[in-house]
């Protein structure tokens, strides 16, 4: 007999859906049977991705989200709540990216890539936590019933040239995962944290076909780029069920290049 996973029933929050690994994961979240909510600045993009759900069968609904505005990310989940349900998981998805040299950068530089890489998953991931806090029955007895899904980057464990500030910002959100493993993990929550290698996606499509990107391609261990299918799996098991015994974990899914 297979093994499938079911997340009927399940409310899934995913930020930064609008693009990227964000618009697969609502994607896989929901073709899983969870009714999804889709969160980014960008509502149009937004709104055709609900319309593509929702003429698979799935259930999705669109929060505007700025994860650097604090108001907003209190709005959002309120939003998503009252639209949805009760968030059950949390992909914490939202993240920018600059290539600098560490001579280059600027005040503005670190401010926005920090605001929205760590500063904005930590609050998004505290007030969905505490209104998960709030559902708990603060005992540890049987399953863990709430799923946070954290998101980094190889970069956040392996130091790549010309991205200092964002290295530094994906490496906080792996630390950050760790400590709010230990603080939720009480009220069943279960908060873990991926990070991807170099996975090909519209954003940097153009740029891993150039010339830069085929000399990237040939510093991979396996002289291959990821394609967002490849964290399918990974995602599934984070947030179902049967990662109930998994907390804290640093999943690597780079094809290698953390190893080396």
């Amino acid at each position: 007999m297979g093994v499938s996973v079911n997340l009927e029933g399940k409310i899934a929050m995913v930020t930064g859906a609008s693009s990227g690994l964000g618009e697969r994961f609502a994607r896989v979240l929901s073709r899983a049977g969870a009714s999804v909510v889709l969160a980014s600045r960008r509502v149009d993009r937004l709104k055709e991705l609900r319309a593509e759900i929702e003429a698979e069968g799935g259930e999705a609904h669109v929060v505007q989200l700025d994860v650097t505005d604090y108001a907003s990310i209190k709005s959002a989940v309120a939003h998503a709540e009252t639209e949805a349900g009760a968030i059950d998981i949390l992909v914490n998805n939202s993240g920018i990216s600059l290539t600098q040299r560490l001579q280059d950068v600027t005040p503005e530089n670190y401010d926005e890539v920090l605001d929205t890489n760590t500063k904005g998953a930590f609050f998004v991931a505290q007030e969905v936590a505490k209104r998960m806090i709030a559902r708990s029955n603060h005992q540890n007895a049987g399953k863990p019933r709430f799923r946070i899904v954290n998101i980094s980057s190889v970069a956040g464990v392996r130091a790549l040239s010309q991205l200092g500030v964002y290295s530094i910002s994906k490496a906080a959100v792996i630390q950050m995962t760790k400590v709010m493993a230990l603080e939720w993990g009480r009220y069943g929550i279960n908060t873990n944290v991926i990070c991807p290698g170099y996975i090909q996606t519209e954003i940097n499509a153009a740029h891993l076909s150039s010339d830069a990107g085929e000399k990237l391609l040939q510093i991979l261990p396996r002289k291959r780029i990821g394609n967002p299918e490849d964290l399918d799996g990974l995602l599934l098991l984070l947030a179902s069920d049967q990662s109930h015994f998994i907390n804290g974990a640093v999943m690597n899914a780079d094809d290698g290049l953390s190893v080396g």
